[in-house]
């Protein structure tokens, strides 16, 4: 893909896991409050969070440098995803290492770009 602004920093990156236990509102705006602090980002406003009830929980924090979406479902497997995306560089790695943390979660995969 061609890069159309070079000179802005644009970084993404989805985070996805099998959780051993149900996560609801208060845990989603728990990691993403959490997130922002391991990942040095300034939040806007406190995570909001809603349910809906065919597909699960949704939460979605605003940072200075954009934000981060964060989905958690129950059925049919006990599984979540996150969607960052930010115009300030962070370690891909740290942001890993605390979700598996903050989870539990044994099965965590990731990609970038």
């Amino acid at each position: 893909m061609l890069d159309l602004a070079p000179d802005i920093i644009r970084q993404r990156l989805v985070v996805e896991g099998l959780s051993r236990e149900s996560i609801d509102a208060c845990s989603i705006r728990d990691y993403l409050s959490k997130l922002s602090e391991t990942i040095d980002m300034v939040t806007l406003i406190e995570p909001v969070t809603h349910q809906s009830p065919l597909y699960g929980w949704a939460g979605w924090i605003h940072w200075e440098t954009s934000g981060a979406h964060f989905y958690a479902w129950d059925t049919p497997r006990l599984f979540f995803s996150v969607d960052i995306y930010a115009c300030k560089s962070f370690r891909t790695d740290d942001v890993v290492a605390f979700t598996r943390e903050f989870f539990g979660a044994d099965d965590v995969v990731w990609k970038d770009f």
